[in-house]
């Protein structure tokens, strides 16, 4: 990554532009130029918010300049489906935070009882069928082990139901930030994967996921003296 690529960042479910500000804030003090990018997440699919993208870009951005990307949750399907529906953009370095890359349990249960919440986020995104990552992307992870958050009850339901039914799981695949799994943010083609103790939601503002973040985007890989997965 090139300080003056622009880094765009990508919300997730149920979420506005805004609530990247504060990571868009830690990655200017580097001398990042980041652009928040919104979009209507329940009303609209993955590959209508990922066209749309591409048409920000076409009327703001050059496609000789490089581009990196940042997506919370569902914003890193997004950016999945971006890059593989829209190659004629030169990308940097991708990172996701929290993004349920193998689909969302949680997100599952959700759409069987009450689909309205979900929208049309599951189709092709939550479900676990978005577009496989193109070769040559490099993509970064970060994954969060606090087990708090408005998933937490389905997620721990869930839990329960493996354990009655003897289903032999490993321990290390039971651990979620409250909405995601850790197991389900897990992609082989990723370049690399981490797991910080921070919640799917407080990963947002949390400083050291900024700093590995940046870390990513400007060496390829992220720290893992400070937590080892």
């Amino acid at each position: 990554m090139q300080k003056n690529n622009l880094v765009i960042l990508i919300h997730g479910l149920h979420q506005t532009a805004w609530i990247m500000r504060p990571l868009a804030k830690r990655l200017q003090t580097t001398g990042l130029k980041t652009h928040q990018y919104g979009y209507r997440s329940m009303r609209d699919g993955i590959k209508t918010n990922s066209a749309r993208l591409n048409t920000w870009l076409e009327a703001n951005h050059h496609p000789d300049q490089p581009i990196d990307l940042v997506g919370h949750s569902l914003g890193g399907l997004i950016i999945r489906n971006f890059v593989a529906q829209h190659p004629k953009w030169q990308i940097g370095r991708c990172v996701t935070l929290g993004t349920p890359h193998n689909g969302s349990i949680s997100g599952d249960y959700i759409w069987r009882l009450a689909p309205a919440i979900i929208g049309k986020s599951y189709e092709q995104a939550l479900d676990g069928t978005v577009a496989p990552l193109p070769k040559g992307i490099e993509l970064g992870v970060i994954a969060g082990n606090k087990a708090q958050g408005l998933g937490q009850p389905i997620l721990a339901y869930h839990n329960r139901k493996l354990r009655k039914a003897d289903v032999e799981t490993p321990s290390e695949n039971l651990a979620h930030d409250g909405t995601v799994y850790i197991s389900e943010t897990k992609l082989i083609s990723a370049t690399d994967h981490i797991i910080l103790p921070v919640t799917h939601t407080g990963m947002l503002v949390n400083k050291e996921v900024a700093e590995q973040t940046i870390h990513f985007l400007q060496n390829g890989q992220f720290k893992h003296e400070i937590h080892k997965p």
